[in-house]
């Protein structure tokens, strides 16, 4: 559920929403998400001074807290 949350909400964001990549690991407490998109979408996704990568992480952190699990958003390049 918060793997395809944030694959939506980055496909909508980027120019090449066939590269996006989003992976979970999946801990005892803890999931990180890592999100991967092609090189010249990066800056869209991340946004000025990290906007976008903050609000993401606080949609990310809303959704987490109702599914009662603590979840981390990676951005790799």
């Amino acid at each position: 559920m918060l793997k395809d949350l944030i694959e939506y909400v980055a496909k909508s964001l980027v120019d090449n929403p066939d590269q996006v990549h989003v992976s979970e690991i999946e801990g005892e407490q803890t999931s990180v998400l890592e999100l991967k998109v092609a090189k010249e979408d990066l800056g869209k996704v991340i946004g000025k001074q990290g906007r976008t990568a903050r609000a993401m992480r606080t949609i990310l952190g809303a959704a987490s807290t109702k599914a009662r699990k603590r979840s981390v958003l990676e951005i790799l390049e």
